[in-house]
């Protein structure tokens, strides 16, 4: 069934107008993902440069302690109240509760208690004060041993939360030479390049699979040999992991360099054995498969 939310959600990842959109759902029967690749092969959208967000305001909030942390994005319905200090504190509470009590996801955390009160019933009580809806959309919870964890929140309204957060996972010798700066710029590289994975090897195969099948599909018409064919796929799919994986990525800071490599120098020059371990990017409003 096309339902009238499909279209808006497929106007949101592509760009595309309401009837093209209407269309590719009805040739796709109903599916999004397929819907973006039909949309994209007519050349309708260019949904691999386009962000996914929907029309959701709100924080995302990170807390860091010692060797465990979290991320959290909570929605409101205005820019005002994500600016209210109630809504912030709010926020940074219920971070700094996932992070005390190692919780993994939202129904989790509406069922724990926050001074000692359900939180379900302080997100109650918020609402009202506040006169507009709250969600609490999603949380990510990480802990290791011997890591460490770096963030950046950009649009900032505190040293804690903004309109996108990065949180970085990495493990390294400790207070080795430029910390702060050399990670919290690769956290800024992070929010700017939204990569999908460190690796190629770490991306999703129907991913790669979906990519090649839009390649494949964009050059059907074209009257070069097969071989030819494969070897422009082979180079369009090295270019896509230049887009979508960190370590093939160029360094914003230093376009001339990928990640891997400006790593690679930095751990040769300071000895400091920087590894990226993982890293999480929530942004405000961002559609969720």
């Amino acid at each position: 069934m096309i339902t009238s939310e499909k279209i808006k959600n497929l106007r949101l990842k592509t760009g595309a107008g309401m009837m093209d959109c209407k269309k590719a759902l009805e040739e796709v029967n109903g599916d999004i993902d397929s819907a973006v690749d039909w949309l994209r092969k007519k050349g309708i959208s260019k949904a691999q440069k386009k962000s996914a967000r929907d029309a959701s305001e709100g924080l995302v909030t990170i807390s860091i302690n010692d060797r465990s942390a979290a991320i959290m994005e909570i929605n409101c319905e205005t820019d005002f109240v994500a600016r209210n200090q109630d809504f912030q504190k709010f926020c940074n509470k219920l971070t700094n509760l996932v992070i005390k009590k190692k919780i993994l996801n939202v129904d989790d955390l509406l069922n724990d208690h926050l001074d000692d009160n359900p939180v379900n019933d302080e997100l109650t009580s918020m609402i009202s004060k506040l006169g507009e809806n709250l969600i609490i959309k999603r949380l990510r919870y990480v802990e290791g041993d011997n890591v460490f964890f770096q963030k950046y929140v950009h649009n900032a309204v505190n040293d804690n939360a903004g309109k996108i957060g990065v949180l970085l996972e990495y493990t390294a010798k400790p207070n080795f030479k430029d910390e702060e700066n050399i990670t919290k710029n690769l956290c800024m590289h992070i929010a700017a390049t939204d990569p999908k994975s460190i690796y190629p090897e770490d991306l999703n195969d129907d991913l790669i699979d979906r990519e090649k099948a839009v390649f494949k599909d964009q050059l059907s018409n074209s009257e070069k040999p097969k071989e030819i064919i494969d070897k422009i796929i082979e180079g369009k799919i090295s270019k896509f992991f230049e887009e979508v994986c960190l370590a093939e990525q160029f360094f914003v800071m230093d376009n001339k360099v990928k990640i891997s490599q400006f790593i690679n120098n930095y751990n040769k020059k300071y000895d400091c054995d920087l590894i990226i371990k993982s890293f999480i990017i929530f942004k405000v409003g961002e559609i969720i498969a």
